[in-house]
């Protein structure tokens, strides 16, 4: 590389590499190829000789970290595929039916039910019921979409089966249940400001007649597979931790063990066959996910390596950049530009979690990383690129433009909390809470 290239400002090094890999992105380039396209570039970038590209390479792919993360993504795939290949989830809906008249609770449900498993494009799966029980609540094909659309990823900012979520954590090297307690208010203040598009459901809404309990435990049980993931991971993993606290993938040990029980739950329950074993274990999409798994952890060690955050932090500081305003912006156009959180999570998270530490505010990681994770969904969920929307929009014959000005309103209420929230964590004492017990 010549030495004019590598004696620009590391800022801009960084810049290049971020336009080539979302370039390379938008230009239908896998996510893993352009994310080992980003790592390459960065290497040859920051004068990283063939040999060391090479070595960095290998030792982020056989990191125990690396690997437990890419098994972890792998299992909580086979358990979304089979709880929708073989009726699990359609039963899981069957069994709600009933417990409630509230058409308010009935209608978002569904895909809040459907969001609980990280499926791609699974607001289509959740869309015939939402339209069954929107035809007679008055709502036009716009308003459908969008609830569809916004109930169906209220989870996404905490809820622990998510590749996004657990790839934060294991960049920041975070307890995951930690983060998922700072992040769970958010689920309830998008459920709360979620509603305020469609606010005259229960004008329009009919009552379904009185609910009846006799669904309830039909409806219990067939949450098992994920009551097993959450209660028993939760469980193992401290107790593997607690009992081995030098073993490094102890956390993440548990939730491996939890998620192999309940997929063999869902394939017991559901009577799975070979073929449809077969037909899920195969799935090109699995596949497809762990080698970006394994792409995204590549180039985050290519960051560590080349040392280019810590010059990037010094040219920062050197320019006196808020470290606020960074958090914010550039997760946020990254979501914006690609429509997946886990691209973005990948790509801004190795440069943010080093730069707050170095800008002294390693304390309140956690804060400036929900503040990130936050800014950069609101990104995803305004993206146009969002495969969600773009699936429920053609399946209601929803104008896209309408159903913006849905997602207006509450994307900025959400904003607007969120930085609440963000200044009473870092300057209003909330922190002791979080931070010091």
């Amino acid at each position: 590389m010549p030495e004019s290239v590598t004696a620009l400002p590391a800022f801009v090094r960084v810049l290049v590499v971020f336009a080539v890999v979302l370039y390379a992105m938008r230009k239908k380039v896998s996510l893993g190829n352009a994310f080992l396209l980003g790592a390459a570039l960065l290497g040859l970038l920051f004068g990283l000789g063939i040999s060391s590209m090479a070595e960095s390479m290998v030792r982020s792919v056989i990191d125990p970290k690396t690997l437990s993360l890419a098994a972890i993504v792998s299992f909580i795939l086979v358990l979304s595929s089979s709880m929708e290949r073989m009726g699990a989830m359609k039963r899981l809906l069957d069994r709600f039916q009933g417990l409630s008249s509230n058409p308010r609770i009935n209608l978002v449900v569904f895909p809040a039910l459907i969001g609980l498993l990280p499926m791609p494009g699974g607001a289509v799966f959740s869309a015939p019921m939402v339209k069954q029980l929107g035809e007679k609540s008055g709502l036009t094909a716009d308003q459908l979409s969008y609830v569809n659309y916004w109930f169906r990823h209220i989870w996404e900012y905490w809820w622990p089966l998510y590749p996004g979520i657990l790839l934060a954590t294991t960049l920041a090297d975070l307890n995951i249940w930690s983060f998922a307690g700072l992040m769970g208010p958010l689920t309830l203040v998008a459920l709360g400001v979620g509603y305020l598009p469609v606010r005259g459901l229960e004008k329009h809404g009919k009552k379904e007649g009185k609910p009846t309990l006799s669904h309830l435990f039909p409806f219990l049980r067939e949450l098992t597979p994920i009551g097993i993931v959450i209660i028993l991971g939760l469980g193992t993993g401290l107790i593997l931790s607690h009992f081995f606290p030098r073993w490094i993938i102890a956390r993440e040990t548990g939730l491996l063990l939890a998620l192999v029980l309940a997929i063999g739950q869902v394939w017991s329950s559901s009577g799975a066959g070979r073929k449809d074993i077969f037909e899920v274990l195969l799935d090109r999409h699995i596949l497809t996910m762990v080698y970006m798994v394994f792409a995204i952890l590549v180039f985050k060690g290519m960051m560590e390596d080349t040392e280019a955050v810590s010059a990037i932090t010094g040219e920062l500081i050197s320019f006196h950049v808020s470290l606020v305003f960074i958090t914010i912006l550039l997760p946020f156009l990254v979501g914006g530009v690609v429509g997946i959180t886990i691209a973005f999570v990948g790509s801004t998270f190795p440069i943010l979690i080093p730069l707050i530490q170095s800008y002294g505010e390693g304390s309140y990681l956690m804060a400036y990383l929900m503040l990130a994770l936050t800014s950069g969904f609101i990104g995803v969920l305004l993206s146009p690129l969002h495969l969600c929307l773009l699936l429920s929009n053609r399946y209601f014959g929803a104008d896209m433009g309408v159903v913006y000005r849905h997602l207006r309103l509450p994307s900025f209420l959400l904003a607007l909390s969120v930085a609440v929230y963000f200044i009473l964590i870092r300057w209003g004492g909330l922190g002791n809470f979080f931070f010091q017990g």
